[in-house]
């Protein structure tokens, strides 16, 4: 048992190796950048969300140039929601084959903007009065391409199900290991950049059929020499990831959650293996009371419970007992990573908003 404990600690250390609080800088009350900043949102379906979006965009202090939505073939009230909150509103396009439809939405709008910034935002995030006015400001410190990971919030049981998966997403983006990682990936919901350095990168035309968009456009970027950054949302920057249904959780989890790992550093892959193996080791602790060893077996799981508590502060709202009781959050991520796994070695596609998304990037 004493074995078990030694590889115990240093797992567990490993998510404090690989976490890193890049929340993103506050911006200074004055903004000395006079760029025009457009923000392009893709929207499929998206009546719940979009208001919540709209009215935040409303409330900046640092005010958009323009807001461009996409309708990307809505069946609800998508579009006249936009047009309500004054938004430009793009409808009618059709899918030219061999692209996927939240790119071509995304490429659609950018094609229609004029600013000299663009920021590419999901439907489901939603802004602070001061990020946009913080997010310029990072992007001219940094002089490249910024993702934020949103701050998620969560109401329903099976939302805070997400937390192990949100958890290992985070270490992906925060970890030490991909600042020098060639296909250093940038966090699709919330992106800003410069119009020259999105032509520079070639934009998402150069990524059209990618299913991992996000992920390969940061590739894209860094090919172009532009700098890619990632922060964490928490303050500024949130999301509502999946009030539909937790089979909206499932396929939205589980259209990356394979083909995201071969995009990371080989260091990070090994640390979020180390990590997730003793997790769940750790929470083998009640099937073991009876024994000798119950002792180290409920420390290990304490010390995982209160580390996971620590990082759920920072990557989004999962209620009071959830991270006590990560099991849970455990079991859902592993049933995704077998039903992402099987639809991509043996479906050959994924559903995502009523389609199908064939792996290895055609439309269906």
């Amino acid at each position: 048992m004493w074995i078990w404990l030694a590889f115990m600690v240093p797992a567990c250390a490993a998510g404090f190796v690989l976490f890193r609080r890049n929340t993103i800088p506050q911006a200074s009350s004055q903004s000395s950048d006079a760029s025009r900043l457009s923000v392009v949102i893709p929207a499929r379906n998206e009546e719940e969300n979009l208001p919540h979006l709209l009215s935040s965009l409303r409330a900046q202090r640092y005010r958009p140039y323009e807001i461009i939505v996409v309708d990307d073939g809505s069946t609800d009230r998508t579009g006249p929601i936009a047009e309500a909150y004054g938004a430009t509103l793009v409808r009618g396009l059709p899918l030219p084959e061999g692209w996927t439809g939240k790119n071509w939405a995304v490429w659609t709008g950018y094609l229609r903007s004029t600013g000299d910034l663009i920021a590419f935002l999901d439907a489901d995030v939603r802004l602070a009065p001061d990020a946009l006015g913080a997010l310029v400001e990072a992007r001219s410190r940094t002089s490249g391409v910024v993702s934020v990971v949103p701050y998620h919030y969560t109401e329903k049981l099976y939302e805070r199900l997400a937390l192990v998966p949100n958890l290992l997403g985070l270490f992906a983006f925060t970890s030490p290991f991909e600042r020098t990682n060639p296909q250093k990936g940038l966090y699709g919901s919330c992106i800003l950049t410069s119009r020259k350095d999105y032509d520079r990168a070639k934009g998402h035309e150069g990524v059209k059929a990618e299913l991992l968009d996000d992920l390969t456009l940061g590739a894209r970027f860094a090919e172009a020499g532009v700098p890619v950054t990632n922060f964490i949302g928490r303050g500024l920057v949130s999301f509502r990831m999946y009030p539909g249904g937790i089979r909206s959780e499932v396929e939205g989890f589980g259209k990356g959650a394979v083909q995201s790992t071969g995009k990371l550093a080989k260091p990070t892959v090994l640390l979020v293996a180390l990590w997730l193996v003793g997790l769940i080791c750790a929470e083998a602790a009640p099937f073991v009371l009876h024994t000798a060893g119950a002792p180290i077996w409920a420390a290990g799981y304490l010390l995982y419970t209160l580390q996971i508590y620590y990082f759920a502060r920072h990557i989004g709202r999962f209620g009071l007992w959830l991270p006590a009781l990560h099991p849970l959050s455990t079991v859902f991520f592993l049933y995704i990573m077998l039903y992402s796994s099987y639809r991509v070695l043996f479906v050959g596609h994924v559903p995502w908003k009523g389609r199908k998304i064939r792996v290895g990037g055609d439309r269906k």
